[in-house]
């Protein structure tokens, strides 16, 4: 009976498979070729950074900061706002998102920083910025190719919005002024303004998230649910994925000097960060399992506990030490290294499905790729 069970699970899965478009089965493909053009880009093209880099918004360059908001726009278009209150009502969720985000995500970074990088002081901080900059814009992607909630996820990356606005600065205070102190480890100061950070949440999740609501809306009232999910939602799909290459290619070709450079510290870098995302990703999986969540809210707990708002690490480092300064170096190497391992790991959430949770109905999880 097992194995019959399994048999039609992956009769199931290969069917949905089959039915997803050329960019996104070939997605892992699509995105290493953004991140090797946006590098060469950078490298071989002279002045591509400083034009790229000219025009900000928010501390972030223009050309990035429209691709984060076409890149979030379709996602947000998806929610059902109306479904929002099952989400809210969820405590096992809300109370898990915040000690994963809050509590252990910074305290992790922190240690792994001054474990594989007491000797590089710039890097270091850089990181445990990256580890206080909790994600409100990437995870939706991530999670909506995971099949994750995405309601939960609308929810959650809000949640993290407002704790962003009130707990940033006073984090990392605690983690580069005081706790070294406390451990008798050298003291890093950080000048960021709340006004600075409330900004970056308005631009990067506001306007998306506004956008996303008003369309649905209107369109459910113009032509009803059913005519703006089956016509209006596949046209923009597509614009989520288009948006997050586009983004990559800028972002990469802003560094791609700095990166290809300093190999040897890129990989000093990139270390930390990748047991950071694993443990973070694994661990927040087990948790959101052992409580019983099922498998959207579980993999909605582990992207967004996961992922980290580079847009906001990058601004702040930039605004505090400057554009050519370690930490924000540091803050680069943060997405070339979560752009590949968590669009590894949506695959190993869609693996994970099937053997640690009931099939899916196929009609909702083709709603869900829509």
């Amino acid at each position: 009976m097992p194995e019959a069970t399994d048999t039609a699970t992956d009769q199931t899965e290969a069917g949905v498979v089959a039915k997803l478009s050329t960019l996104d089965r070939w997605l892992p493909v699509w995105i290493l070729a953004a991140m090797a053009v946006g590098l060469l880009a950078g490298r071989l093209v002279p002045g591509l950074g400083e034009a790229l880099g000219a025009v900000a918004i928010d501390g972030v360059s223009l050309p990035i900061a429209l691709g984060l908001l076409v890149m979030m726009y379709p996602v947000l278009a998806k929610v059902r706002y109306d479904r929002l209150d099952t989400v809210t009502g969820d405590r096992r969720l809300l109370v898990s998102s915040l000690v994963l985000n809050w509590l252990i995500g910074p305290a992790l970074m922190f240690a792994l920083a001054w474990l594989l990088l007491p000797d590089l002081p710039e890097y270091r901080t850089g990181l445990i910025v990256v580890g206080l900059a909790r994600c409100i814009a990437m995870v939706v992607i991530w999670n909506d190719l995971a099949c994750g909630d995405r309601e939960a996820a609308a929810v959650l990356v809000a949640l993290n919005s407002v704790f962003q606005v009130i707990a940033f600065g006073a984090l990392g205070w605690f983690y580069l002024a005081v706790l070294p102190g406390w451990l008798g480890l050298p003291t890093t100061g950080l000048d960021v303004s709340p006004w600075a950070i409330v900004r970056s949440v308005l631009i990067f999740l506001g306007i998306p998230l506004l956008a996303g609501y008003l369309t649905r809306r209107l369109g459910e009232r113009a032509r009803g649910r059913d005519w703006y999910e089956t016509r209006v939602l596949p046209r923009l799909g597509p614009f989520a994925l288009y948006g997050l290459l586009f983004t990559i290619v800028i972002l990469f070709a802003l560094q791609g000097d700095a990166i290809t450079s300093q190999p040897l510290d890129v990989v000093r870098i990139a270390l930390p960060l990748l047991i950071y995302f694993a443990v973070m990703w694994a661990g927040s999986y087990a948790l959101g399992r052992a409580v019983g969540l099922g498998y959207g809210r579980t993999t909605t707990l582990a992207f967004t506990a996961a992922g980290n708002n580079f847009e906001l690490a990058i601004a702040v480092a930039i605004a505090t030490w400057g554009a050519t300064s370690g930490q924000a170096l540091a803050g680069v190497v943060g997405p070339l290294i979560e752009v590949p391992v968590l669009v590894a790991l949506v695959y190993v959430s869609l693996w994970l499905r099937r053997r640690l949770f009931a099939p899916s109905d196929p009609a909702l999880e083709e709603t869900r790729r829509a």
